[in-house]
């Protein structure tokens, strides 16, 4: 995949995950002064927005969002593209982004569709049974999950599953919804060629990014998935803090399904953060020999 749309897919889903385990360092009601509730809060809101660069900002202590920054603009890990991924790329905007485009690409893709629902629509109930049996032997088995977080990932599950179930989505008008959608983030993106894309650094793609995740929303909700009901839906509460460790529970409704989960998080430098996030950061760190984010030293009555 190229590496600006394969960027943008990874750092969208980052985002939707961020919502509810992250920080945020601005100078507002995440920032400093916040309690964990309400950094989660506030990376939340940054989601809801759409600023999947800022909550990148948010999640990750500063010398860590420089980190990712500089890699970002040196692109040192990107090869350079074929003369047929040039193409591929040129011809994928124009086709998206022509006056017509919806019904050329509908045109195009009708066949298919109409393949799938005569060969597979009918079996739709066995094959998302399969996949839910799947996923669970998958969560089941996970050493990394403690039995909350199994029974959560479970109830995750069985909520996309019973979405999956029940949604048509070969259905003509929710196509050409969809397809008018990505038509018009096509569009805003304003981008004719891939070295166009690959010339981006990281402020530049910061509002690319947002566009971007914007429409992926949007698309979802075609499909009856609201990424922003589920986000209007979250209540942060603080359960536990003992210094610099705090537990947040974070409840919010999944495709009509009441969830709840936990986020435990650490604090560095007066500022709260996932403490996965900062674990991973220092498995990284240990293994390059560097040195990683240390908490700060706990205050007097946390």
């Amino acid at each position: 995949m190229l590496k600006l749309l394969a960027r943008v897919s990874v750092l969208a889903t980052l985002a939707l995950a961020a919502a509810a385990c992250n920080r945020d360092s601005g100078p507002d009601a995440g920032g400093a002064n916040a309690d964990p509730a309400q950094t989660v809060q506030q990376s939340v809101e940054l989601t809801r927005k759409g600023d999947v660069a800022g909550l990148i900002e948010h999640m990750l202590p500063p010398e860590e969002f420089a980190r990712v920054k500089a890699e970002w603009n040196e692109k040192k890990d990107d090869a350079e593209p074929t003369a047929a991924q040039r193409q591929k790329f040129a011809e994928m905007m124009e086709k998206l982004t022509s006056p017509d485009a919806v019904d050329k690409i509908y045109a195009e893709i009708e066949p298919d569709i109409r393949q799938f629902d005569s060969q597979y629509q009918q079996q739709i109930p066995t094959i998302v049974s399969m996949g839910r049996s799947y996923l669970r032997g998958l969560v089941q088995q996970s050493q990394d999950l403690s039995a909350g977080e199994k029974e959560q990932a479970n109830q995750v599950v069985e909520a996309l599953a019973q979405w999956v179930e029940k949604t048509r989505f070969t259905d003509p008008e929710r196509v050409k919804q969809a397809l008018a959608i990505i038509s018009d983030s096509a569009r805003q993106l304003n981008l004719k060629t891939l070295d166009e894309a690959r010339a981006l650094d990281f402020e530049q793609s910061a509002p690319k990014l947002k566009i971007a995740f914007n429409g992926f929303k949007k698309v979802l909700a075609v499909f009856d998935f609201s990424v922003d009901e589920m986000l209007d839906s979250v209540k942060t509460e603080v359960v536990s803090r003992d210094g610099d460790k705090a537990s947040v529970r974070i409840a919010y409704t999944l495709l009509g399904t009441p969830m709840e989960t936990r986020s435990e998080m650490v604090r560095i430098d007066d500022r709260w953060y996932s403490k996965d996030t900062i674990d991973k950061l220092r498995e990284r760190e240990a293994a390059s020999g560097a040195s990683a984010p240390a908490p700060a030293p706990a205050a007097a009555g946390g």
